[in-house]
């Protein structure tokens, strides 16, 4: 360390990484990048130095190193990523073994089939801040429902899938079964219920990438999605409804507890001789509810001493922390929740997901 550094307390030191200690070329950027075998992730760590740039490339590298250690990784999904085409990444992460749980809102699960289907039949609108309510209501009464710059096209999605989750929650009812929301959808690529649509790429599905590796898919909160409404419908025999013809058990649908403490045992289980990371792309429960599983492990099952805590905790998400407002708690506030441990590795990057996890993922990739 340069000698003006010793100067300083151990306590401030420790945080301080000096430039000779980072990576640097020895020559113009382009030649480096062009005598690369990962060219792009030789980029990234060439120029994302500082700030959000900085803090993706640390919390990639980190992930990168727990993963060729025998580390296990959860990723968490919100927002509206599967409709901006989170898939196209996360799917080729799942095949390379890099993903080992998904926990998704059940829109961004329920829309990674959307697209699987209906791929052409969205469109793209980048001026889509300038459009009037008029517009906007133009675009409802065509069936197209505006997900930020995209839409999803009802009639092509959820009412082809419609039928044939109808037809499977009937026989469950029937015969007295009871399913988690991500089983049911399963079936639809197992029994070649559904197609890909002619013009969509079937590897950029990050729900059927899960379906051929089997990797566990928790949705918190299914009645928080297109189909869950759908789903509550049918369940509702009150006053208001016209067809009483079919009316469904709501417990033919496993729920938010049940997948709770499913992740209690996945969590002791996959733990036993690996630690596990957490990556949260954008906040609320998608997140808020896997990460509580080590905490109420602790406290709430009395297991103090025999649980292993979250190795690490990387949060991607454009709001940043504020009074009143923020979902979920920052890496330092979640050691008091007994979320993470001070030995923790923790980041936060306030960037868009759609532009920090791609280059997550092509480090942990090595493109």
């Amino acid at each position: 360390m340069q000698k003006k550094f010793t100067k300083l307390s151990p306590s401030l030191k420790k945080y301080i990484v000096e430039e000779e200690g980072r990576a640097h070329g020895t020559g113009p950027i382009t030649e480096l990048v062009k005598g690369s075998k990962t060219p792009i992730s030789t980029f990234g760590e060439l120029t994302l130095k500082h700030c959000n740039g900085g803090s993706t490339m640390q919390a990639a590298l980190w992930l990168k190193d727990h993963l060729k250690n025998g580390g296990k990784l959860v990723v968490t999904i919100a927002g509206a990523l599967s409709s901006f085409q989170v898939g196209v990444t996360l799917a080729e992460l799942i095949r390379k073994g890099k993903v080992h749980l998904v926990s998704a809102t059940a829109a961004n699960h329920e829309e990674s089939y959307y697209r699987y289907v209906a791929h052409s039949h969205y469109a793209y609108i980048p001026r889509y801040t300038e459009l009037t309510p008029e517009q906007e209501a133009e675009l409802r009464d065509a069936g197209l429902r505006r997900i930020t710059d995209t839409f999803l096209p009802e009639d092509e999605s959820v009412r082809i899938m419609e039928p044939h989750l109808l037809q499977m929650w009937k026989e469950a009812q029937k015969q007295g079964e009871r399913y988690f929301p991500h089983e049911y959808f399963r079936r639809l690529f197992a029994e070649g219920l559904i197609k890909p649509d002619p013009k969509a790429n079937p590897a950029d599905c990050w729900a059927y990438a899960a379906y051929e590796k089997n990797i566990p898919i928790v949705i918190p909160g299914f009645e928080d999605s297109t189909m869950g409404n759908i789903f509550a419908s049918y369940t509702y025999s009150g006053k208001h409804r016209k067809d009483q013809s079919v009316v469904l058990d709501p417990t033919i649908m496993k729920g938010g507890l049940e997948y709770f403490t499913w992740l209690y045992d996945w969590y002791m289980e996959e733990s036993k001789d690996s630690p596990i990371a957490f990556l949260q792309l954008g906040g609320g429960i998608a997140a808020d509810f896997p990460i509580c599983v080590v905490p109420s492990l602790k406290h709430d099952l009395q297991l103090h001493g025999k649980i292993r805590d979250w190795a690490g905790f990387i949060e991607i998400g454009s709001s940043p922390m504020s009074y009143g407002s923020y979902s979920g708690a920052g890496g330092k506030e979640k050691i008091t929740w007994d979320k993470l441990a001070t030995t923790s590795y923790y980041q936060i990057i306030q960037s868009d997901v759609t532009v920090a996890f791609p280059w997550i993922a092509a480090v942990l990739l090595d493109l």
